[in-house]
């Protein structure tokens, strides 16, 4: 194995001289695309520009998701690339360091050292913010492994983001809250990669929420791998629920909207319920994952809910919030999965009616539970069932939006269109909406009419009356 360096959490940042270029490639989720960004604020305060041409960079960072089958595989598939780039600069005298960062990065840790000596720094989800010191360590001729911590730490030393790398983000953003999750659904490697559920103290997130909204965001995202287990000790003592954090985050002059993800079945409390009825800053989407229809395959799963119960909760938010678009993720071919199982699942959609969902094949996730069960579903069936489940999900989908057609909604204009005069903006439910309105409006709400649906966005024009931002 190759020497390496473990870095203590309690070294301090070293400043990293000169100035250079990073690209970072996110694989996986939102929670790696925060990640990402955080990281590259890291990197800004010592000097590094974030560049979008890889040839560029003098530091490739992997942000790496170990969700789908073979990760791993394929993180050192891309490794074999970046080796090879590495060479030919040694070979111009020019010099291309390699880090792996995020959730194979935990999993694999010295294993990424030993299986691709050309790696320089691998780092975990919760110990990014030492990177600097990490690639300041690894020039030193060593590569650098850093994937001790405790989240607390964290959370403790995220960089405050400059406002000029905010603005020039755009009109919306994400906001960590919660880290890790307690569920141990059978099929994810979550609390394996991310570890236990921490919450994020209050006063951290109302003073980066005031901050991204006094540089010019109007809505915050909030984030969690399981975001609706997020509690803390309120002002007074109380004990504080993801509810009570969003009636604080509403309070905040000049933000327009809250959204959160991604939540469990079982963390859904009537106050929270609650919270999507008083709330109009609150967004009328949640995405709230139930993966498979039938009991037996959802307690296989350790999901700890039943489908009527996931039926019964549904009910119980479109009680509250009328207007409320669902989201789900699903997983096809859990080991066992019957035909009968599976019509389970189509059952659920059906009832639900989505307007959006994520569905995939199983895939064994090495280090679960359920990569050591025998009953595997075959591959061909597995593609088959997927493929139907999908033309349900796509035709609710499409029919939501065209529901839509007719309606006038508040739009929040986010980026410029492809055409000129055209800006694309986000509606309530998370469409993008194109319009005919000036790029120097991005950042305002307005009333459209919805007028037409495309194959991933509607079509809208501006409503007689304008609403301001």
């Amino acid at each position: 194995m190759n020497e390496h360096v473990t870095l203590s959490p309690a070294e301090e940042p070293v400043t990293i001289p000169n100035t250079r270029k990073v690209f970072i490639k996110t694989y996986g989720c939102q929670m790696n695309v925060y990640d990402s960004t955080r990281m590259g604020d890291a990197l800004a305060s010592e000097g590094y520009v974030a560049t979008e041409e890889m040839g560029e960079a003098d530091l490739i960072l992997l942000n790496t998701c170990h969700i789908r089958e073979k990760a791993a595989e394929k993180v050192y598939s891309a490794l074999g690339r970046l080796r090879d780039m590495k060479k030919a600069r040694a070979a111009e005298g020019r010099e291309l360091m390699i880090g792996v960062a995020g959730c194979v990065a935990q999993a694999e840790g010295e294993e990424i050292i030993r299986r691709a000596p050309s790696v320089d720094v691998v780092i975990g989800p919760q110990t990014y913010h030492r990177l600097p010191d990490a690639l300041r360590k690894a020039r030193g001729g060593k590569p650098v492994v850093d994937t001790e911590y405790a989240v607390e730490d964290k959370f403790d030393h995220l960089p405050a983001t400059d406002r000029k790398l905010i603005r020039a983000r755009g009109v919306t953003a994400f906001l960590t809250v919660q880290e890790g999750c307690d569920k141990f659904c059978t099929f994810c490697v979550v609390p394996y990669t991310r570890g236990s559920e921490v919450s994020r103290p209050i006063s951290q997130i109302v003073d980066e929420a005031i901050r991204l909204v006094e540089s010019g965001v109007r809505e915050i995202t909030l984030l969690g791998q399981n975001v609706n287990a997020w509690s803390a000790e309120g002002p007074t003592g109380n004990d504080w629920g993801l509810a009570d954090l969003l009636y604080r985050l509403a309070e905040i002059p000049g933000l327009a909207r809250l959204r959160y993800t991604t939540s469990h079945p079982r963390d859904m409390d009537d106050r929270l319920i609650e919270a999507h009825r008083d709330l109009r800053i609150l967004m009328p989407y949640l995405h709230l994952p139930v993966q498979s229809g039938s009991d037996r395959i959802l307690k296989a799963m350790n999901r700890r809910h039943t489908g009527a119960e996931y039926l019964a909760l549904i009910d119980r938010i479109r009680n509250a919030r009328p207007d409320i678009a669902l989201s789900g993720d699903f997983i096809v071919g859990f080991p066992g999965e019957t035909d009968q199982d599976f019509e389970d699942t189509l059952k659920i959609v059906e009832d639900v009616n989505y307007a959006s969902a994520f569905s995939f094949k199983y895939s064994t996730r090495p280090g679960t539970p359920g990569a050591d069960l025998t009953d595997q579903v075959v591959e061909e069936v597995k593609a088959e069932r997927l493929e139907r489940l999908q033309a349900l999900l796509l035709k609710q989908q499409a029919d939501f939006a065209t529901s839509c057609v007719g309606k006038t909604i508040d739009l929040l204009l986010e980026k410029p269109g492809r055409m000129p005069g055209q800006v694309i903006g986000r509606s309530p439910w998370l469409q993008s909406v194109n319009v005919d309105a000036k790029t120097s409006q991005i950042g305002e709400i307005i009333r459209v009419r919805i007028i037409g649906t495309g194959p991933n966005s509607l079509f809208a024009e501006p409503a007689e009356s304008l609403m301001g931002a």
